[in-house]
């Protein structure tokens, strides 16, 4: 049973239903599900399903053996049929198969983890090139489905190919986490029924990769579980970071420092303060390149502030990374056994993670919030900080999240994460009424303003909410459907 997945299923039957050849190109991050879902989609349907799947670091020659198992494998009962010399010769042994094949119905063929199946120097890129411009695209059964975990490698060497490959691609799939309401129809579907207080404590732990959800066991808390997933001596995912990275880059260390610098600064960091940071030269091009590429995997996201046409302000967006940046990073073994989890979350630290973690993914559901907040004109998303201007005596101040609308509106939000129900207290009112003042004398905008709240456990009703507030959302808002 594929979970969740609707608007890709829903793309891969359209596609199956084609009566042309198709080219699908599917990415995302490590343990994202793509493989499964090709797998359980081609499987259930009628026709033939080859794939063969890379090998990270595997040689050329172990490559092409696996490619003449899966023939076999395929088309042939088991009867191994010699392992080819050439990607050349291995796609025209396939292509032979299938045109002798007896079957009317689609055949699909997927390669799978394509990036590290592609070794350097062997010739595959030339051989699909060939393979598909002159027999496959020209074959109405043929749907040819490419993934990999590297976005940045399947971007650039197949969707916006320079040679024969450029623009032969029929239809590109960015595979996501899942959402907070996927998350809960996943575990319900593993006969895991939680609180959502409990599903998004593990949500800012594990974010909605599937393979990491399938560690979340019944019967035990959010705490225990996070206890026993990420921090235990022999927790499954204690060497995620390291290998999620190596898998994705191959310069992994400098990926990893960069997502830590950015992680670092809560309210996000500008390109040039990363260049400082960093140590790099202003306006390099790997660097452009480096953020591109986790802004593609969903590792971060760039938002240009309010009322600016350039300068990006870039934030990590991934709760996996935040957490073990958080918490895991250069800790000692020692220091994680037995109830580390639950004497963390009595400290002050927690309540920071939380409240970025929680702003993380909020980030995630943006959708969400402008549905629940019953916004039709939403133009832009952004966030906004200004500084202390003793010359104007304008005292600094942060959005977390604003709407630009269409409709001469905007619509502010402030995120909070607690475990009851916020309440706003008379000094937390006046620090609002100036966040509005500010950004209005700052921005001299003329539209109208409305201010939001968006919070974990909801907004305790009182005189304050009530003068300022327009708009209250709880942990439910984010789990629609």
């Amino acid at each position: 049973m594929i979970v969740g997945r609707k608007p890709e299923i829903a793309r891969l039957e359209k596609i199956y239903r084609s009566k042309e050849a198709e080219f699908v190109v599917l990415y995302g991050r490590r343990r994202i599900g793509k493989t499964y879902l090709i797998r359980q989609f081609f499987e259930n349907k009628k026709g033939i399903f080859f794939r063969v799947t890379g090998s990270q670091e595997g040689s050329f020659r172990k490559q092409l053996s696996h490619f003449a198992a899966s023939l076999s494998q395929t088309f042939t009962h088991g009867v191994m049929i010699k392992s080819p010399r050439s990607w050349d010769e291995a796609f025209s042994t396939l292509t032979h198969l299938i045109e002798t094949s007896s079957t009317k119905e689609k055949v699909s063929i997927f390669l799978d983890e394509l990036p590290w199946l592609a070794t350097p120097r062997s010739g595959l890129l030339e051989a699909l090139d060939y393979y598909w411009n002159h027999h496959w695209s020209r074959n109405p059964k043929i749907i040819l489905t490419v993934c990999g975990s590297s976005a940045s490698w399947l971007i650039n060497n197949i969707i916006y190919n320079p040679g024969g490959l450029h623009n032969r691609c029929t239809a590109e799939i960015k595979l996501l986490p899942f959402n907070l309401a996927e998350t809960e129809a996943f575990l319900l579907s593993r006969g895991i029924k939680l609180k959502r207080s409990h599903i998004i404590e593990i949500y800012m732990a594990l974010g909605g990769v599937p393979y990491y959800l399938t560690y979340v066991e019944k019967g035990l808390t959010a705490t225990e579980n996070i206890q026993k997933i990420l921090c235990d001596s022999n927790a499954p995912l204690k060497d995620e970071f390291t290998k999620l990275f190596k898998s994705l880059f191959k310069s992994a260390n400098t990926y990893a420092e960069l997502i830590r610098l950015i992680a670092a600064k809560k309210e996000g960091i500008s390109r040039g303060e990363l260049e400082k940071k960093a140590k790099l030269s202003p306006g390099g091009g790997r660097l452009s390149a480096q953020l591109k590429q986790l802004e593609q995997t969903n590792f971060i996201v760039s938002l240009v502030p309010w009322g600016k046409t350039r300068g990006e302000c870039y934030k990590v967006i991934d709760e996996f990374c935040l957490f073990w940046l958080s918490w895991l990073a250069g800790s000692k073994i020692k220091e994680r056994l037995g109830d580390f989890w639950t004497k963390q979350i009595q400290k002050p630290n927690y309540q920071v993670w939380a409240g970025y973690a929680f702003e993380a993914v909020c980030h995630k559901h943006i959708t969400h919030i402008i549905a629940a907040l019953k916004i039709n004109s939403a133009e832009s998303v952004s966030t906004w900080r200004a500084k202390n201007n003793v010359a104007e005596e304008i005292a600094g101040a942060q959005i977390d999240l604003l709407i630009d609308r269409n409709d001469d509106a905007i619509t502010l939000c402030e995120i909070k994460y607690t475990d009851k129900p916020f309440a706003i207290t008379k000094p937390y009112a006046e620090v609002l009424k100036r966040k509005i003042e500010v950004f209005r004398k700052t921005t001299k905008t003329k539209k109208e303003i409305f201010m939001a709240l968006i919070c974990a456990n909801g907004v305790k009703e009182n005189s304050f909410s009530k003068e300022i507030i327009s708009g209250m959302l709880a942990l439910d808002a984010l789990f629609c459907d």
